[in-house]
């Protein structure tokens, strides 16, 4: 399962500082006094936080929420995964795990030893040693709850890791890289594309593993910022 560490956020102030712009009222903020980024940290009034639930949020002037930006580091998701990632293009940046340098850890952990078929019966049902192959294999790929899928998803880790060892450059292996094999990405978001992406990929129709991974993010949210994102998260009837 993909998890998910906070490593940056924008005070709310930074907001409301914004919306009172926009609207001449810097006079009724009530946020501690602050000096820009040498107070970063100096906590948000309530009046000014319900004045970004009211504008930002519940009146949908989201272009104020552009200035909340986090930034997120992201483990173990799988390249199918990232691939429904990429579409969310608009205000997120976001620096992966490159498959071009790091293929050779499968070199450091020999998986298997000897042909696949002495691991399944060569129509991907499973051994004695089944269990165990799989928690191995589960450093390197995403499984799934099926059975049938799973012995795919090995037997193409197996056939991936048979081409490392002989040498084979990282450019051509990428070829032969299963959907399920795991990545990590470092991304920053703004709170308005991140009400999106949540809405969006935490709904029943989205991919499993994304719906997974939009709950992991909201948790990693500090309390502070979730009124921003409540609404956007599914939660079950």
């Amino acid at each position: 399962m993909a998890t998910v560490k906070l490593k940056h956020i924008t005070p709310l102030w930074v907001c409301s500082d914004a919306i009172r712009q926009c609207h001449g009222t810097q006079e009724k903020a009530d946020t501690p006094e602050h000096n820009g980024y040498e107070s970063e940290w100096v906590e948000t009034g309530p009046k000014d936080k319900a004045l970004i639930d009211r504008v930002g949020n519940k009146m949908k002037h989201a272009s104020t929420l552009e200035h909340i930006i986090v930034q997120l580091d992201i483990f173990d998701i799988s390249r199918a995964l990232l691939q429904e990632w990429s579409r969310h293009r608009i205000g997120m940046s976001q620096t992966v795990k490159s498959s071009r340098y790091t293929l050779g850890e499968l070199k450091s952990e020999p998986l298997f030893s000897g042909p696949f078929c002495d691991i399944t019966d060569g129509m991907g049902n499973p051994t004695n040693h089944w269990d165990e192959l799989l928690a191995r294999a589960s450093k390197y790929v995403v499984l799934t709850s099926n059975e049938t899928v799973n012995a795919v998803i090995v037997e193409n880790l197996y056939n991936l890791q048979r081409l490392v060892c002989q040498g084979i450059s990282n450019d051509l292996l990428k070829y032969a890289m299963p959907d399920a094999y795991k990545t990590s990405l470092t991304t920053t978001i703004n709170f308005r594309s991140l009400q999106n992406l949540l809405a969006l990929r935490s709904a029943p129709s989205a991919l499993w593993e994304f719906r997974e991974l939009a709950q992991a993010i909201f948790e990693a949210i500090p309390e502070d910022y979730k009124f921003l994102l409540e609404d956007c998260i599914y939660k079950e009837s």
